[in-house]
């Protein structure tokens, strides 16, 4: 289920300090029902990337174009992202982050960790369009249980990072969004029934 911004901007997450100049473009709610102390394995689930990154046939489409249009265009060069055109985030951790566990980095998708506590985790990707942050948290959910929340951060790289993303806009809650969030929840419930 998608949620407002304030979902994200209310709590006290350290990715605020961090990332203060990146703007919240989407907030979800994750259907990861567990207990307080479950964040870590939903980033082992997220990091090992056993299920399908893009789990629908319209999202794979989406990301088979956008990968061609990257390679045409030249988006995705390793000059074009993290310790090339931007520094990476880990750069300004603050020391209990930087000695901290950073978390793994994912598999099936180019997103690189920056780091975990108890509660929160955050990965990046950077390319010629924009530089990304996924923040997981794992919050209460109201009824005595938590859950994951995933808050998605952009820096649009001028104006091509700022038209492309509003261009993705309706593709991402199309066909993006609720395809991986049921991907998310179908592995979760499979792995607390083992």
């Amino acid at each position: 289920m998608r949620l407002p911004s304030t979902a994200h901007t209310s709590r006290p997450w350290r990715i605020h300090e961090i990332a203060p100049d990146f703007r919240v473009e989407d907030v979800w709610a994750l259907p990861t029902p567990g207990g307080p102390d479950d964040l870590a394995r939903l980033v082992r689930q997220f990091a090992r990337g056993s299920g399908d990154p893009v789990p629908s046939p319209v999202g794979r489409a989406l990301f088979a174009i956008r990968w061609k249009l990257g390679a045409l265009l030249g988006w995705d060069k390793p000059a074009d992202g993290l310790r090339s055109r931007v520094p990476t985030l880990r750069d300004r951790l603050p020391a209990d982050l930087r000695d901290g566990e950073r978390g793994p980095d994912l598999t099936a998708a180019p997103f690189t960790s920056v780091y975990q506590t108890h509660d929160e985790w955050a990965a990046e990707m950077a390319n010629k369009t924009m530089h990304g942050v996924m923040h997981i948290g794992w919050v209460p959910d109201g009824n005595g249980g938590h859950r994951g929340q995933m808050a998605v951060l952009v820096k649009p790289n001028g104006l091509l990072g700022a038209a492309y993303m509003l261009a993705i806009k309706p593709f991402r809650y199309a066909g993006v969004y609720p395809a991986l969030l049921r991907s998310i929840g179908n592995e979760w419930r499979a792995n607390t029934a083992r």
